[in-house]
């Protein structure tokens, strides 16, 4: 299947406040899992499916991210970036867009990160049912993750009939999960789609309503097998420690690091120029790089950072 007409938006302007302390020294899409930005997992997976051309919607420390990636070269990838100046919801940043696309493509979410199969099935759906939309979806038992995103509702040829953002209840283990493959008529229902009156901003599942309520179809595919959309803290670690389990490692350690001797890590992400002074046992967390580690303790589910020491051990979300 050609990519050569498909190309991929990533969303990564956003200020993430719940995601303090970090928000105020780290773009959210450019914190690290296994010592790779997020937003590297998602630019390689497009460009193992062939596309290459790739547009990232900056915003919040944007620089930061045009500086990590550049022009995309050294991951073998072209990266235009767009400046998003107000936050005023998904569609809005996709409406932006429009004088840059004029092909089907690629919507993700900059701080979502997963564990997809067969992404590809999604185009072959778009191709052999003619549909303006296929959204990503997966099968979730957690009734409050489907709360935090979307769900859907099918007509008998499954179809998809409504968009529920943020739905208070929940009848569908069918849950949204931030990627997205959208033809052009998707900016047409942005330029319909109304702010909305809960948060005051251009909701993309409202556009997409839109496009059902127009007649085009819409689909869904179970492409998705794990995810977590890094909201808070804990999160981090979270992602880290799956994508450490996924690789069958109990440990990673970056370059230039110095650990004592007698430290004894297990199940942990060590960064780049890092240093652990003492004979200390951590396990279940990240050092992140640059972090001179000078505790006399043991460390257990904790993020360790230059500038914080954060505890995920008893992490609610507030």
């Amino acid at each position: 299947m050609s990519m050569e007409n498909t190309v991929a938006v990533i969303l990564a302007a956003g200020k993430g406040t719940r995601m303090h302390p970090f928000s105020s020294n780290y773009p959210k899409p450019a914190l690290p899992i296994c010592n790779k930005p997020l937003l590297q997992y998602q630019i390689e997976m497009f460009r193992e499916l062939g596309i290459t051309e790739i547009i990232i919607v900056i915003g919040h420390l944007g620089h930061e991210i045009a500086q990590t990636f550049g022009n995309g070269e050294a991951l073998g990838v072209k990266i235009k970036y767009v400046e998003q100046t107000k936050l005023l919801g998904i569609a809005a940043a996709v409406g932006q867009l429009e004088p840059y696309i004029s092909s089907r493509f690629f919507l993700i979410l900059g701080d979502i990160f997963f564990q997809a199969e067969n992404i590809e099935a999604m185009l072959k759906k778009m191709d052999d049912l003619g549909a303006s939309t296929v959204l990503a979806v997966k099968t979730e038992h957690d009734q409050e993750a489907i709360r935090r995103n979307f769900t859907v509702l099918f007509n008998d040829d499954k179809s998809v009939r409504r968009v529920i953002e943020k739905p208070r209840y929940v009848t569908t283990k069918v849950k949204g999960c931030g990627l997205y493959l959208f033809d052009l008529n998707v900016f047409d229902a942005i330029r319909r789609t109304p702010r909305t009156a809960m948060r005051d901003e251009y909701e993309i599942t409202d556009t997409i309503q839109i496009m059902v309520d127009d007649g085009l179809a819409v689909y869904t595919d179970e492409v998705v097998k794990w995810d977590v959309n890094l909201t808070f803290p804990s999160d981090v670690l979270t992602c880290n420690l799956f994508e450490l389990e996924r690789r069958g490692l109990n440990q990673l350690i970056g370059d230039k690091t110095r650990i004592h001797p007698d430290a004894e890590l297990h199940n942990v992400v060590v960064g780049n120029d890092v240093l652990i002074e003492h004979p200390i046992k951590i396990s279940n967390s990240i050092i992140f790089s640059g972090t001179n580690v000078t505790s006399i303790h043991d460390i257990e589910q904790f993020i360790v950072t230059p500038e914080h020491q954060i505890d995920c051990r008893n992490f609610k979300e507030k």
